[in-house]
């Protein structure tokens, strides 16, 4: 049997069928890790399940997250990791919250998306 073609075979019936598994980019890892940092590096406030947690604590569930859906090769983009991850309990489905100093309350998916807006304006302007 040719192995070769088997491989080629077996690659192809798996983007036919949409069951190509992909990992995230330099790029991708390199925004997650960031979104990870920025609420780690905060006096900000994690609110999961009802309980409020701080930025070390929030870092390490997300990281956790993280992870487990690496191995899943459930997450490619930062905002896969944001929609999967970093929003709301895959426990509970309730959204997760942020609270910051001096700033309004926002949902977790908000305060993400506004983190990764800011880093990729602050990359295109380098």
């Amino acid at each position: 049997m040719n192995t070769g073609l088997t491989l080629a075979a077996t690659l192809a019936l798996a983007a036919a069928t949409g069951n190509v598994m992909a990992a995230p980019t330099e790029t991708g890892r390199r925004e997650i890790a960031s979104l990870i940092g920025a609420l780690d590096g905060s006096s900000c406030r994690f609110q999961r399940n009802g309980s409020w947690h701080d930025a070390a604590e929030a870092r390490a569930h997300l990281q956790r997250k993280y992870d487990y859906l690496l191995k899943k090769d459930k997450v490619d983009t930062a905002e896969q990791f944001i929609e999967r991850a970093a929003s709301r309990s895959s426990m509970s489905g309730q959204p997760y919250r942020i609270a910051c100093p001096g700033q309004p309350e926002l949902t977790a998916a908000s305060w993400f998306g506004a983190r990764l807006q800011a880093l990729r304006t602050r990359g295109s302007a380098n």
